[in-house]
């Protein structure tokens, strides 16, 4: 079978039937074409031509160029994830890619507010968005949400209106994998969701068809990923703190600052919509970490 035909077919199979997002197919697909370019580089146009040999070739070519190992890391899993499915469905007649192994990813600890800095930024945004201006309004809403619910970016974007609850203050997400949970907020965040649904987002829909979702961006559409990017890149920049300056600091920051305050590790699991409890765990080195840098700072004897 053609290889490039065959991964169409493999992404056709993640986004349909195992509901992957849109994110992580094009992740996906651009590993594949790079290993579709690898193997047409010494004929091996077919799939069966895959094997271990050619795929641990493709590795090293990436390690060799000075790849990190998380990138390594993905693309040795969208191979074997690809050869599987390979032999799930009789394309081949075993998985080339079962004994495939890429160096582990170095975990780095992601980036924290501290809660004084998470403050000074909401008090921002709300000084702002008293001034009743829509996308202030909408911005304190956006952030309020990020923080209270440990949100992805993916999950606030696709919110949508008739799945958010503001007297029970809870909000029915669609996660990684098609995956639906419910999350709860605080009353702050209540505070600027009722306020922009009120005032702001009939103005920012302006008599246009409404897309449903929640948040709305420029001419009424749905707001998008690189807008709420560009949001908390705009309130991070001045702040001290090493890692990316995305929205995903606010929910790694929500996730510690649970811990922080004794909440249960499963229950920031389910709030997370992890998978797996060992991806949660990153959050207890988090806070490790920080105690002993309060630790050393304070302690006389440090």
């Amino acid at each position: 079978m053609d290889l490039r035909g065959a991964m169409d077919g493999y992404l056709r199979h993640l986004e349909l039937d195992r509901g992957f997002s849109a994110h992580t197919i094009r992740g996906y697909r651009t590993d594949l074409l790079d290993l579709a370019g690898f193997a047409e580089e010494t004929d091996a146009d077919d799939t069966s031509a895959v094997d271990l040999e050619l795929l641990r070739g493709w590795l090293w070519r990436g390690s060799t160029a000075g790849l990190a190992k998380s990138t390594l890391a993905r693309r040795s899993a969208a191979a074997r994830g690809f050869t599987r499915w390979l032999a799930a469905t009789g394309t081949t007649p075993t998985d080339a890619g079962a004994r495939l192994r890429a160096p582990r990813p170095d975990r780095h600890l992601p980036r924290v507010l501290t809660r004084p800095q998470v403050d000074g930024l909401l008090d921002d945004l709300a000084a702002r968005a008293a001034t009743g201006e829509s996308n202030a309004v909408r911005d304190l809403a956006v952030v309020e949400l990020l923080y209270a619910s440990a949100l992805r970016v993916s999950e606030i974007v696709g919110a949508r209106t008739a799945d958010l609850d503001l007297e029970r203050r809870t909000l029915l997400v669609l996660g990684k994998g098609g995956k639906e949970r419910v999350v709860p907020f605080g009353i702050p965040a209540r505070r600027a969701l009722a306020t922009y649904l009120d005032d702001a987002r009939a103005a920012l829909l302006d008599g246009r068809d409404d897309p449903g979702t929640i948040f709305l961006g420029a001419r009424g559409r749905s707001l998008s990923t690189r807008a709420v990017y560009e949001l908390v890149a705009h309130l991070l920049v001045d702040l001290p703190g090493a890692g990316p300056a995305g929205p995903h600091a606010f929910r790694h920051t929500a996730a510690t600052h649970l811990l922080d305050g004794g909440a249960d590790l499963r229950a920031v699991q389910e709030l997370l919509g992890h998978a797996s409890l060992a991806t949660t765990q990153i959050y207890t080195h988090v806070s490790s970490e920080r105690l002993k840098e309060s630790y050393r700072l304070a302690h006389p004897r440090a």
